[in-house]
């Protein structure tokens, strides 16, 4: 079979698939359907002049990669139209908690309860409950080394597909965001009466003092 009579076989898979759907997934899907081997390298092929066909502008949506595989998204100028088919119902909405929580396990990953408490502030039992229910997070093992081996959390796939990125280290880097400090809380221990200033997480990672 050559590419052209391949590529509407893979475009249909990408079309009916209801998530992202891997290179591997449409060798083994096409090599059943045939009844003989696909490369790899055709399926890529195909991929690439599918990609090609719907950069053109007259088209509303567009191939792209995300959380590990393919699907058509429609193309950002779009989507106020589209958001009209189903309105705000099908919207997810975060509360702020849970926007910090998920950011800070975003660019912390993994990442346990108490550091992501420790950054915030406050209890972070609901907003990791929260976002658990919703699978934008996952439970990605414990961590050995801390007092206790706690759980810690990563981004989930699905987290990756709303994004349209394929793993967390296409995340904006967070210099390009903003340029504000994370303020830390000073631990009531530590505190000392005068004292002025707080902990700021510097751009190597490590905590430094504002008063020093």
């Amino acid at each position: 079979m050559d590419i052209e009579q391949l590529m509407p076989h893979v475009e249909a898979l990408i079309f009916a698939s209801e998530r992202p759907i891997t290179q591997m997934e449409m060798v083994e899907m096409l090599g059943q359907a045939f009844e003989t081997t696909i490369e790899m390298e055709r399926i890529a092929t195909c991929i690439d002049a599918i990609r090609e066909k719907y950069d053109a502008p007259y088209y509303p949506f567009q191939l792209r990669e995300a959380g590990g595989g393919y699907q058509f998204l429609t193309k950002k100028a779009y989507h106020k139209t589209v958001l009209q088919l189903n309105g705000d119902k099908h919207i997810k909405k975060l509360s702020a908690a849970a926007m910090e929580t998920l950011a800070i396990i975003a660019y912390k990953q993994p990442i346990s309860k108490s550091e992501i408490e420790y950054i915030r502030g406050v209890s972070a039992d609901y907003s990791i409950q929260k976002l658990l229910e919703k699978e934008l997070i996952v439970i990605a093992g414990r961590n050995e080394q801390m007092v206790g081996k706690p759980l810690v959390y990563a981004t989930s796939k699905n987290f990756m597909d709303y994004l349209g990125i394929n793993n967390p280290t296409q995340l904006p880097e967070l210099k390009d965001i903003s340029n504000i400090e994370i303020v830390l809380p000073t631990n009531g221990t530590e505190a000392q009466p005068g004292d002025e200033g707080a902990l700021i997480v510097t751009e190597d990672g490590s905590l430094q003092h504002t008063g020093e």
